[in-house]
């Protein structure tokens, strides 16, 4: 099924960007960006977070490609990769993520990671210090996500879908997208709230391929995060690579305190402050998060 109305031009531009891969099974969205100058320094692969995708990063990307390789992609059932009806664990998002670098034939990339792509970089970083991937993580950027659970002030929307049967639903989600909408811009700051523009594009991409009735699928990774918090958060605290944690302190579902709680747990980190930023700092303030990317990868 394709979304209602119109893609919006700014999805049509970053699709062409990228192509559709098949990697561990599947039909993947990835941007394979090279740099548009002289490269220095290892390849970024960049991770999104729910129910969002790789499109959050279009503003950063400029920037941080000048110089380096980047590497993105839409997880399973999100944005423009295939949205089969399945069990969406983090597990299965890992496969996607190190197939994709795997493709590549690359030995190690510096991992920059937002929101739901903290614990898919948490499994990542497991298998890592496992001996188990095949490639070096060698520097890292974590951005606002839920690591520490029980910290976090899960939306209505959240708790509302975790309500459901982890099964697709029968209907489209929320027909028009309002609550969604209001859902989504509730996370930007008051400082830098988010455009319509910005929210239909984001509703489109969800509503794709009737994405937004796999909602109740997809958001079983917070019940994940919950069971193998020692896992994913364990090993974000625990790997050796040079950890830098931006932050948007102004979060109200992944809030600041869980980065001073990171930095705690890893006192050689970097933490970055993001004053007046909410939980998608790479849409509200590019220019920052590019320069913070650059300096810890």
């Amino acid at each position: 099924m394709a979304a209602a109305g119109t893609e919006p031009k700014s999805v049509r531009n970053w699709e062409a960007r990228g192509r559709r891969e098949v990697l561990a099974g599947h039909e993947v969205f990835v941007i394979d960006a090279a740099p548009t100058e002289v490269e220095s320094g290892p390849p970024l692969l960049v991770l999104h977070g729910f129910p969002t995708s790789s499109f959050d990063w279009r503003h950063v990307l400029p920037a941080i490609n000048r110089h380096r390789r980047v590497l993105l992609l839409d997880f399973l059932g999100y944005g423009l990769s295939s949205k089969p009806d399945l069990a969406y664990t983090m597990a299965l998002q890992a496969d996607v993520a190190q197939a994709f670098v795997e493709s590549r034939g690359l030995e190690g990339v510096s991992l920059v990671t937002n929101d739901m792509g903290d614990t898919v970089g948490g499994e990542l970083l497991a298998r890592s210090l496992e001996g188990t991937l095949p490639f070096q993580i060698l520097r890292r950027v974590i951005t606002n996500g839920s690591i520490y659970i029980e910290m976090a002030n899960l939306s209505d929307g959240q708790l509302f879908l975790l309500a459901l049967p982890d099964e697709r639903l029968a209907s489209p989600f929320d027909p028009g997208g309002t609550g969604f909408r209001a859902g989504l811009a509730r996370v930007f700051s008051a400082e830098h709230p988010a455009s319509d523009e910005e929210l239909d594009a984001q509703w489109w991409l969800t509503r794709r391929e009737g994405g937004d009735q796999l909602l109740p699928r997809l958001i079983r990774y917070i019940e994940e995060r919950r069971a193998n918090e020692g896992r994913f958060t364990g090993a974000i605290e625990e790997h050796p690579s040079p950890l830098t944690v931006l932050w948007g302190d102004q979060d109200p579902i992944a809030v600041y305190a869980m980065a001073e709680r990171l930095v705690a747990a890893r006192p050689d980190a970097t933490l970055v402050r993001l004053e007046g930023v909410g939980h998608l700092p790479m849409i509200e303030t590019p220019a920052a998060v590019a320069r913070a990317i650059l300096a810890g990868t």
